[in-house]
């Protein structure tokens, strides 16, 4: 079926715009992380705890967007690698307190370069960087409120 009204044409949409480059950039990080052993979801969770050390997991949960669901086994893998720790709170044992290991917290020096050869493999200038994630914080931002405004 030929359709000319573009209202409907998938590169019209933003969400497919935003979907597919987020899918690319996650494929683009894969060599990068492979040598640290991490995937893109657990790097994420170690930049969330690199940024803030000991956290309860729906703390970290809310940080990053996951639900517990996929949280706790991406947890389970980064203790098994030695590079947090999983401990029962005292104050309440249905939370879960997270904290990087010494091992997680030196993985973090060997992280430091990977910003950098993401922006060249994309072949990006700062501005061009620093504009687009500008961009991407407002979109969140606004999406968020409206959640919450729809919460009420």
């Amino acid at each position: 079926m030929n359709n000319p009204d573009p209202t409907l044409l998938l590169d019209n949409q933003i969400c497919f715009s935003i979907y597919a480059c987020s899918r690319e950039i996650t494929k683009l990080y894969r060599p990068l992380l492979q040598e640290l052993g991490l995937t893109y979801t657990q790097y994420v969770t170690m930049l969330a705890l690199w940024e803030k050390d000991e956290v309860m997991v729906n703390e970290l949960g809310a940080r990053l967007y996951l639900d517990s669901g996929t949280l706790t086994p991406l947890l389970k893998k980064l203790e098994a690698a030695g590079f947090v720790s999983r401990t029962r709170d005292k104050k309440d044992e249905r939370s879960v307190r997270i904290a990087l290991t010494d091992e997680g917290r030196a993985l973090r020096e060997k992280a430091l370069p990977i910003p950098e050869a993401l922006m060249c493999m994309l072949d990006a200038t700062p501005e061009e960087s620093a504009e687009l994630l500008r961009q991407m914080q407002a979109l969140m931002n606004r999406m968020q409120a409206r959640s919450m405004n729809s919460d009420e």
